[in-house]
């Protein structure tokens, strides 16, 4: 199914890590502040994420170096989300929706960089059609 299938499923893959995140954020704002609220939510959503990325997106098997490198791309894109967030609630933007932003700008670079750590041929999963 080759690059479209790839983009497709990561595209229902992140919608629902995104879900996962920005729920997770949305309801420990108020308890946690802007910066403990994302922290949480994203490491929900990491979690969610790996496993559904091996397993559905890009079909292949764990490995140390997936591993590694799915956790080098997420801690990337932890801080440029990081980042980015807190440079929109600086620039006056409400906390519930400065998380929109970041996720529109975020989103397609993690795809290309966990695409690449992603894409080893050796250990592709197989699937029966």
């Amino acid at each position: 199914m080759g690059t479209l299938g790839e983009m497709l499923r990561f595209g229902a893959v992140g919608c629902t890590a995104v879900a996962i995140q920005y729920g997770i954020y949305l309801l420990s704002l108020n308890r946690l502040g802007h910066n403990a609220a994302f922290s949480l939510g994203y490491a929900v959503s990491f979690a969610f994420n790996y496993v559904a990325t091996l397993l559905f997106t890009f079909r292949v098997k764990s490995n140390k170096r997936r591993i590694a490198g799915f956790i080098a791309s997420h801690a990337v894109n932890f801080v440029l989300q990081n980042l980015c967030l807190n440079l929109f609630v600086w620039a006056g933007m409400s906390k519930e929706w400065a998380m929109l932003p970041v996720l529109a700008i975020c989103v397609p670079t993690n795809f290309l960089l966990v695409r690449h750590i992603m894409k080893e041929r050796r250990q592709t999963i197989t699937t029966k059609k």
